[in-house]
């Protein structure tokens, strides 16, 4: 079955510790934190206070997911906010490696991102390396976009590099997921879904994270 990690981008900032109950009664596996810093993407979103006032409610690890120049700066900050999962851009990491390895040793999983026109080949040296890879199908900086259909070829070379390397990294991906769009990453191979507007926009989001982690569109 499909991981879930929704995205509290989409969340009601005036009821923060409302929807992160929410999430902790619902079939979430983990809770995505997109820090935006308006250089790296045109949106500011959040910072460490704001993480480190939901850790403490969160009954599900914290994907943070750093949409920001230089993020192997922040590694002690991240960890001491209590984030289970640090996830960086390759684009915005001019020494990945020695960041991942960072990372792993502040005590979190390292994961690392590729935005849409950045190609899958590119992790080939460093895929042995870390926990979680998340593919971008939309272009990041903001919410509720279109999902871009290459992905899900983007999903299929990365699952066969993992295979190749038997790597145990999953495959997450970010943007534009569905009911539609997550049945067919399912079949294409990720792991895990982030879904942010689809779910805090539903009626009912806890059914919504269920229903996306059977992938049940039909």
């Amino acid at each position: 079955m499909i991981q879930i990690s929704p995205s509290l981008l989409s969340a009601d900032f005036a009821n923060l510790g409302r929807d992160v109950e929410m999430l902790n009664r619902s079939e979430a596996d983990m809770i995505h934190l997109d820090v935006m810093d308006g250089v790296f993407v045109p949106n500011i979103s959040f910072g460490f206070p704001v993480i480190k006032s939901i850790a403490p409610l969160a009954k599900k690890p914290l994907d943070v997911h750093l949409m920001i120049v230089d993020p192997g700066r922040y590694v002690s900050q991240v960890a001491d906010c209590g984030a289970a999962i640090m996830n960086v851009h390759y684009e915005a990491c001019t020494h990945l490696h020695r960041v991942i390895q960072q990372i792993r040793a502040a005590g979190m999983k390292a994961a690392v991102t590729l935005n849409p026109a950045t190609p899958v080949v590119l992790l080939e040296d460093i895929v042995d390396e870390v926990d979680m890879v998340l593919l971008m199908s939309v272009n990041p900086g903001f919410g509720g976009q279109k999902f871009i259909s290459h992905t899900l070829r983007k999903v299929e070379q990365l699952r066969d590099m993992i295979n190749r390397h038997g790597s145990g990294a999953l495959i997450e991906v970010d943007g534009g997921v569905n009911l539609d769009t997550g049945a067919l990453l399912a079949d294409a191979g990720a792991d895990v879904l982030v879904a942010g507007n689809y779910v805090f926009s539903s009626p009912d989001p806890a059914e919504t994270i269920a229903k996306l982690r059977r992938c049940d569109n039909r």
